[in-house]
């Protein structure tokens, strides 16, 4: 019996119409036929921009599964998310942000297959952090495609931020995911087939977000179960204040090379193996 393409699970908040449009059409590529997708809007957000993107999903023959307003909390995102699965029902879900293109070494179905003939019960990935071609947080043209806007991907994520950039891609309805789609308890992937998650993160409007996120979960107006997303927050920003404003592409340990949606970068099995069992949680401290 053939495998039917999974249902894709997604808590998207204020990003650009666009993006939103690409985002459908590149998982529609896929083989993705099902969006279960849930809008979060935090106070800040104006009502006209609520209504565009809700318009914008429709028009795209989605229906939205949901919407909510107020704080974006920690654990916001994670029971949206985890309702929406359960709304999937049973099978396998592929989950994703409205910034993450996800990139397999094989059609999505046959991953599928493979994963279950060798009893894994997820399918990992790693982020690939995709920036401009001076590292500028700018934003882009529909009609030009983020390949050409954000030619670079690299390391930014684990690297500069202390991160995880490890991501659950795919998962049985029964797997349980943490916060944030970074690890699935008790389930472990197969780290010689890791997905390429490319992460369209850092456009423009980025940085207020940063600041806007930085100021509620120090001021406690968002709740936070550690310290750690405040901190990668302030990381960028400082990174970016020390670099003229742009995040500095030709530094190293980023590994910022010309990547594409089209193909996995070259060795990119070998490279993604070796992050994803190097990486280990960044100690905090309360100092970054």
């Amino acid at each position: 019996m053939p495998i039917p393409p999974p249902p894709l699970i997604a808590v998207v908040g204020p990003v650009e119409t666009p993006l939103l449009a690409a985002w459908v059409a590149h998982y529609r590529h896929l083989g993705i036929e099902r969006f279960l997708i849930a809008f979060h809007f935090p106070d800040h957000v104006p009502n006209a921009q609520r209504h565009d993107l809700q318009a914008a999903v429709r028009e795209l023959g989605i229906l939205p599964a949901g919407m909510s307003i107020g704080p974006w909390h920690e654990h916001t995102n994670t029971e949206l998310r985890d309702a929406l699965r359960h709304r999937a029902g049973p099978g396998w879900h592929l989950l994703a942000d409205a910034d993450e293109f996800q990139q397999y070494p094989a059609p999505l179905t046959e991953v599928i297959a493979h994963t279950e003939t060798s009893g894994h019960r997820v399918v990992g990935g790693l982020m690939l952090d995709r920036i401009t071609a001076d590292g500028g947080l700018a934003g882009w043209q529909s009609d030009r495609g983020l390949d050409l806007a954000y030619p670079l991907g690299g390391h930014l994520t684990h690297r500069l931020l202390h991160g995880d950039p490890r991501k659950v891609v795919l998962a049985r309805h029964d797997v349980v995911v943490a916060s944030g789609n970074h690890r699935a308890p008790g389930s472990r992937p197969d780290r010689d087939r890791l997905c390429a998650v490319h992460h369209f993160k850092w456009r423009s409007g980025v940085l207020e977000d940063l600041r806007r996120r930085v100021q509620h979960f120090t001021s406690g107006t968002w709740q936070e179960h550690t310290p750690a997303v405040r901190e990668e927050a302030t990381r960028l920003l400082e990174h970016i204040d020390q670099h003229g404003g742009v995040i500095n592409a030709s530094d190293a340990r980023f590994a910022f090379r010309r990547v594409s949606l089209d193909h996995l970068p070259s060795g990119w099995a070998e490279e993604a193996r070796g992050v994803f069992t190097a990486w280990r949680p960044y100690a905090h401290t309360g100092n970054h």
